[in-house]
C-alpha cells in the first residue's frame, strides 16, 4: 500500500505529545515551586493582619467597655432619633401635609376592627373612633359653622368623646384649646380668653362650671355646647343629641387644606405652678415630635398603653394619645389616677406601657404591699418627676420596668431622655442631640434671679458638675413659638446674647446639671430654688430629706421672707402618714444629720392635705404668699429650735421674736 493513498491510517505523533505536556508541566512546577515562598509570604501577612485587627477590635471592646459603657444605647438612640428625624423632614415636604390625624386615619383603613381605646368596661375600635370623630365634625360644622382656622376650646373629662371631639375638629383644620377640667371661675376665663376661641364645649359633670361663668361668656358672643342630649339653661346648646344624628360618612380633606407643619395645631396650659396658666402654642411640627418619643422609648405596634393622666396635658394628650396613634396601638383611658386600681388595671388588660409624673410613682410605693406586686406585664414606664429613692423602691417592689424619665416643657425647645435607666438622671448628652437641638448650661444667680454675666455682657456657662440654667438656642428647627395672648411672658421667656451678641435662646427657668459621664439631672426651678446664709437651698434635696422621717407623708419645700433678713429662710409643708402625730425630735434629728445648717427648713406647717395642679405637681406661691404668721394660719407650725434640739410649736411670742430679731436664725 503507497503512502497516503486511501486506506492508509498514519500513525499519531505520540513521542512529540508526550515531550510538549512533560515540559509545560516541568515548566509550570518550577514556576510554582518559585511562587510558593511569595504565597507562603502572602498569606503570613494575611493572617498577622487579621490578628491585628482582631487584635484593635478586641481592644476597642475593652475600652469602650470600660470608658464607653453607654456606647450601644447611645448608638441606638442617636440611630432611633435620625430615624425619626427624617421622617418628619419627609412629611414636611408631603404634599398636602400629612398630619397626626392623617395617621391615625390610615390606621383606621389597616385595622378598622383593631380596639384603639378601653374606657369603664367598654372598648372603641380605630374604624368606630374615625367614625364617631366624623359624625362629631359634620354636628360641629353644621351647628357652629365651625371653618378652618376656628379655635375651639375643649372644656372635657378623661373620656372617649375627648378623643373623638379633638379629631373631628381636626377633621375640619380647626385647633384645639384643652382646658384644664379643675379650674372654674376668673382662672377658666383667663385660659379661654387666651386662645381666642368662639366655642367651648364641656363634659356634662362641667355644667355647673360652666353655668358660673356664663353670663360672661354671653356677653362675648361665645357659643357654649354640652355634651349632653338635653339642656334646659338658656345659652347652652345640648350637642350629643346632634353628634348623634349626624352622618358618619368622611369628609372630604379640602376641608383642611391649607394647614401645614406650622400651622397651630393644639394650645396646652402650663400647670400653673407659678401662677395663672398659659396657653402654649403647639404646632403640627410640635405634634409629630412628641409623638416619636414612644417609638423612642422602645414602644412596639404590640404594646398597650395605659393612661391615667390627664388629656388636656401635654403628657397624656401628645406623648400618650398622638403616641398611640403614631405607633398604631390600643391604649387604656382612666377618668384619673387611681393608686389602688393601677395594678388590677394593669392585669386586667394586660398593659405593658405606663406613664408616671410628678407624685404618681410615689403614689405607687405608698399602697400596702401584696405578694404578688411583679406579677404583671408593664415592661416600660415613660414619665418624669420622680425622686431617686422612689425610682429605687418602685423598681424594687414591682419589678425590671425600664422607667423612661424625661425633661421637656410643653412650649419648650429642647428636652432629653434617660434612655439608659440610670436612676436619678432625667436624660444624656450626646453630639448628634445637641447639634440639631442647641443648648448650654449658663451660671444663675439665684438672689438676684437672672443670669451671671461676664465684662461684655455674654452669658458664662456653667462647668461640667455645677448647676446652670438650661437655655435651648432659638433657631428654624428648634424654634420658640410662645403663649398664646401673652406677648409679655412670651418676651419674659426669650433670652439674647447669651454666647454670643444677638443671638437667642428660650429660657427654660429649670436648673439642671450635667455630670461627668455626660448624664443630665434636674435640680430644681428658678424660684423654687431660694438663697439663704449666702447659699443656694434646692427645694427637692430637702424634700427627699424629710420624707425619709417616718411620721412624714408628704413634703413641699420653699422659701419665705423674713423681715430683716437677706434671702429666703427655708419652710416646709408637710402631710403625714395615717395614724401618725408630727414627730418633732426625730425630725430635727433628720434635718441637722443630713442637711447644711442655712438648708435646714426653720418653720414647718402641717396641712391635711398639699394643693397639687392638675399634672401632680405641688403648688408653691400662696404658701409662699401666706408665710409663717400664726395668727394668720390655722395649720399647726412649728420652729426648728437649736437650743432645745427640737421643733417646737410656733406661738405668737415666738414668731414676735424671730421678726424683731430676738431669736436668731
Amino acid at each position: 500500500m503507497k503512502e497516503g493513498s486511501a486506506g492508509q491510517i498514519r500513525a499519531p505523533p505520540r513521542v512529540e505529545t508526550v515531550n510538549f505536556v512533560t515540559n509545560l508541566t516541568e515548566q509550570h512546577s518550577v514556576r510554582l515551586l518559585c511562587l510558593s515562598p511569595l504565597i507562603l509570604s502572602a498569606l503570613c501577612k494575611m493572617y498577622i493582619c487579621f490578628s491585628v485587627l482582631a487584635g484593635l477590635a478586641l481592644l476597642c471592646f475593652f475600652y469602650i467597655s470600660a470608658f464607653c459603657p453607654y456606647f450601644g444605647e447611645d448608638f441606638a438612640y442617636i440611630l432611633k432619633s435620625i430615624k425619626c428625624g427624617i421622617r418628619l423632614t419627609k412629611y414636611k415636604k408631603i404634599k398636602p401635609f400629612y398630619s397626626i390625624l392623617d395617621c391615625f386615619l390610615d390606621a383606621a383603613k389597616r385595622h378598622p376592627k383593631r380596639i384603639f381605646v378601653h374606657f369603664e368596661g367598654r372598648s372603641y375600635t380605630y374604624g368606630e373612633v374615625d367614625k364617631q370623630s366624623n359624625k362629631v365634625a359634620r354636628a360641629l360644622q353644621a351647628e357652629a359653622r365651625l371653618k378652618e382656622g376656628d379655635t375651639v376650646a375643649l372644656f372635657l373629662a378623661n373620656e372617649p368623646s375627648f378623643i373623638w371631639t379633638w379629631l373631628g375638629l381636626a377633621k375640619l383644620g380647626c385647633p384645639a384649646a384643652l382646658l384644664n377640667f379643675n379650674i372654674r371661675s376668673k382662672s377658666l376665663l383667663h385660659c379661654f380668653s387666651c386662645c381666642g376661641a368662639k366655642v367651648i364645649i364641656a363634659s356634662s359633670e362641667l355644667q355647673d362650671a360652666v353655668e358660673e361663668v356664663l353670663p360672661t361668656l354671653r356677653e362675648r358672643g361665645i357659643s357654649v355646647y354640652l355634651m349632653s342630649d338635653s339642656c334646659s339653661v338658656q345659652g347652652i346648646t345640648a350637642l350629643s343629641d346632634k353628634i348623634s344624628k349626624a352622618s358618619d360618612q368622611p369628609l372630604s380633606r379640602d376641608l383642611r387644606a391649607n394647614i401645614h407643619i406650622r400651622s397651630t395645631a393644639l394650645y396646652i396650659y402650663t400647670s400653673g405652678t407659678t401662677g395663672l396658666p398659659k396657653a402654649a402654642i403647639v404646632t403640627h411640627e410640635r405634634v409629630w415630635a412628641a409623638s416619636f418619643l414612644q417609638s423612642i422609648c422602645g414602644v412596639t405596634a404590640e404594646d398597650i398603653f395605659y393612661i391615667n393622666l390627664p388629656l388636656y396635658h401635654s403628657a397624656g394628650f401628645l406623648i400618650g394619645m398622638t403616641g398611640a396613634i403614631e405607633r398604631g396601638i390600643t391604649i387604656v383611658l382612666k377618668r384619673k389616677f387611681s393608686a389602688s386600681q393601677f395594678w388590677d388595671d394593669c392585669k386586667k388588660y394586660d398593659i405593658t406601657v405606663m406613664q408616671h409624673i410628678g407624685e404618681t410613682l410615689r403614689y405607687l410605693c405608698n399602697t400596702p404591699k401584696k405578694d404578688d406586686e411583679k406579677n404583671h406585664k408593664v415592661r416600660i414606664a415613660i414619665g418624669n418627676g420622680v425622686r431617686t429613692d422612689v425610682w429605687s423602691e418602685f423598681l424594687h417592689r414591682f419589678g425590671d420596668i425600664k422607667v423612661r424619665e424625661l425633661y421637656a416643657a410643653t412650649e419648650g425647645n429642647i428636652g432629653f431622655i434617660n434612655y439608659t435607666s440610670k436612676i436619678g438622671a432625667v436624660g444624656r448628652v450626646n453630639f448628634v442631640h445637641r447639634f440639631f437641638f442647641p443648648y448650654t448650661l449658663i451660671k444663675f444667680d439665684i438672689e438676684k434671679e437672672e443670669p451671671v454675666r461676664d465684662s461684655q455682657g455674654l452669658c458664662i456657662q456653667a462647668a461640667v458638675g455645677e448647676t446652670g440654667l438650661l437655655v435651648g438656642r432659638v433657631t428654624k428647627r428648634s424654634p420658640f413659638v410662645g403663649y398664646a395672648g401673652n406677648k409679655e411672658q412670651t418676651e419674659k421667656k426669650r433670652l439674647r446674647d447669651v454666647l454670643k451678641k444677638g443671638d437667642l435662646y428660650f429660657n427654660t427657668g429649670d436648673l439642671l446639671r450635667f455630670d461627668k459621664e455626660n448624664f443630665v439631672y434636674f435640680q430644681d426651678r428658678v424660684g423654687d430654688t431660694f438663697r439663704w446664709k449666702g447659699e443656694n437651698v434646692a427645694t427637692s434635696e430637702v424634700a427627699d430629706i424629710l420624707t425619709m422621717v417616718h411620721c412624714i407623708l408628704e413634703a413641699n419645700v420653699y422659701g419665705v421672707k423674713v423681715e430683716g433678713h437677706e434671702g429666703r429662710v427655708g419652710m416646709a409643708a408637710l402631710t403625714l402618714e395615717e395614724g401618725q402625730k408630727f414627730d418633732c425630735s426625730a425630725t430635727y434629728t433628720q434635718v441637722v444629720n443630713y442637711l447644711p445648717a442655712y438648708a435646714r427648713p426653720r418653720f414647718i406647717r402641717i396641712q391635711p392635705c398639699l394643693e397639687m395642679t392638675g399634672t401632680f405637681k405641688m403648688k408653691k406661691v400662696k404658701l409662699v404668699e401666706e408665710g409663717f404668721n400664726p395668727a394668720h394660719i390655722k395649720d399647726p407650725l412649728y420652729f426648728l429650735d437649736p437650743e432645745k434640739k427640737t421643733y417646737v410649736p410656733l406661738t405668737e411670742e415666738i414668731y414676735r421674736a424671730v421678726v424683731s430679731k430676738e431669736v436668731k436664725l
